[in-house]
């Protein structure tokens, strides 16, 4: 209906059936108004790649050169402060009459450098191992060989630990890498060599992860969280265990509060940080912080539901927090103790209101259980007020899933998960990957004496 034809003129009937067709659309709209927002990254823990696309308004806004590329203005390397050898191109004579050109008259154009890789070969060192018998009293003896060249496996520690780590960071499958290793490094090795040689790097970062479980069980606080994991076709799920010094992943079949027993043990954290998820909840620490981001996503949801009296209020004093949790070193202590006192004011202030949407009312059940977690990490710098640390430490290991499709065995899994948690702990020592994988399959070495 475009118009809304004249009342004047219709039988009592027609406006009957008028009234019944306004009200049939009356309630197709209250219905759509009704209808549950979408969920996607910024309202929820949906991740990006779940979420739907910003659309873009004007095409030609995505064209044009950005600033600080490769290739583009603003970007480009820096030359090399020592070259392996520099080539003077200079003129030798007049192209137009022939007369030579001195040297001393000649200005420099311009500099660049050309890089390339030599063609790498592996070192190979022959062992030759002698023994005899004692030409006094007879007894065998045989040569002692040096430390590490012991017989065994041919491959090196270099090249165990470059392995693993194409393999467990880079996600490279064991034919690519025998083409890569035959290619680049001119390393001839059999998919099953590679097995071999992963077999004996899981034996070997044994001790190192035990290690990195231990400081953790020494530490005040701990930061946790959980995504699915393949194994054996079969969903299982990988924790990690994390602070600014050490990191612990694990694989288990469950999601429950048992395998944080697991790995706890009789330890009980002073501070724990996580989510909201049931299991995180049964933590064994003395306080927990809850993770400030979902919550901004969850309040966001409320605001998108169409709650008008909590949410968006309590976004805000959310934001405020963290706001003030980066200028806190900067304030005096009697000025942290006034910003801290109305904060919680207003938090009791937004408590205290009666939204009527279900979304408002929710989160304000919520959060008045949680009054006492929100805020700890004004009390005490230490404490991060948000659980993204968790998260960045998972996140290759959700690439790996996708990439690989998960784990074939209980075996694997364990591996993948010993070498997250070196790699991950090494890193906030300041190792990249290769060098803390390396530093691990030292029995001489260890990430913690170094770091």
């Amino acid at each position: 209906m475009k118009e809304l034809p004249n009342l004047k003129d219709l039988t009592d009937e027609a406006k009957e059936a008028l009234i019944v067709k306004l009200w049939e659309e009356l309630q197709k709209l209250q219905k759509q108004l009704e209808k549950k927002p979408k969920k996607t990254s910024k309202n929820s823990s949906l991740p990006p790649a779940k979420g739907f696309k910003t659309e873009i308004n004007n095409p030609e806004e995505t064209e044009g050169k950005r600033a600080g590329s490769i290739g583009r203005d603003g970007g480009g390397r820096h030359l090399s402060e020592n070259p392996d050898q520099t080539i003077k191109a200079t003129v030798k004579s007049c192209t137009e009459c022939g007369k030579e050109i001195s040297e001393s008259i000649q200005v420099l154009l311009e500099r660049y450098d050309k890089i390339d890789i030599p063609p790498i070969k592996p070192i190979v060192t022959r062992i030759e191992r002698y023994g005899c018998k004692c030409e006094r009293c007879g007894q065998e003896q045989i040569a002692a060989v040096p430390v590490g060249l012991e017989v065994g496996s041919p491959f090196g520690d270099r090249i165990a630990a470059l392995v693993t780590t194409m393999r467990y960071s880079h996600g490279i499958s064991y034919g690519r890498m025998q083409q890569m290793l035959s290619e680049v490094f001119g390393l001839e090795i059999s998919e099953g060599g590679i097995a071999n040689l992963l077999t004996r790097v899981k034996g070997q970062l044994e001790s190192e992860v035990t290690g990195i479980l231990q400081a953790l069980k020494t530490s005040r606080l701990v930061c946790s969280d959980e995504t699915s994991a393949r194994v054996n076709g079969k969903n299982q799920w990988e924790w990690v265990f994390q602070n600014e010094q050490v990191c612990f992943h694990i694989i288990r079949p469950s999601r429950g509060a048992d395998v944080i027993a697991e790995v706890m043990a009789e330890h009980q954290p002073e501070v724990w940080v996580s989510d909201l998820f049931s299991a995180q909840k049964t933590n064994p620490a003395t306080e927990w912080q809850v993770c400030l981001a979902h919550q901004l996503r969850d309040c966001q949801y409320g605001i998108d539901a169409g709650d008008q009296i909590f949410s968006g209020r309590m976004k805000k004093l959310l934001l405020r927090a963290l706001v003030l949790r980066r200028r806190w070193s900067d304030l005096a202590d009697s000025t942290r103790y006034q910003y801290r006192c109305r904060l919680y004011r207003d938090l009791d202030n937004i408590l205290a209101l009666l939204p009527t949407q279900e979304d408002g009312l929710r989160l304000q059940k919520r959060y008045r259980e949680l009054r006492e977690n929100l805020f700890l990490f004004l009390d005490d710098h230490t404490i991060p007020p948000t659980n993204n640390s968790s998260e960045q430490a998972l996140r290759w290991s959700v690439i790996f899933r996708k990439v690989t499709n998960g784990f074939r065995s209980n075996w694997g899994r364990d591996l993948f998960a010993a070498v997250r948690s070196i790699v991950n702990t090494g890193k906030r020592q300041g190792f990249s990957a290769f060098e803390s994988i390396l530093i691990a399959l030292n029995p001489l070495k260890s990430l913690f004496a170094i770091g």
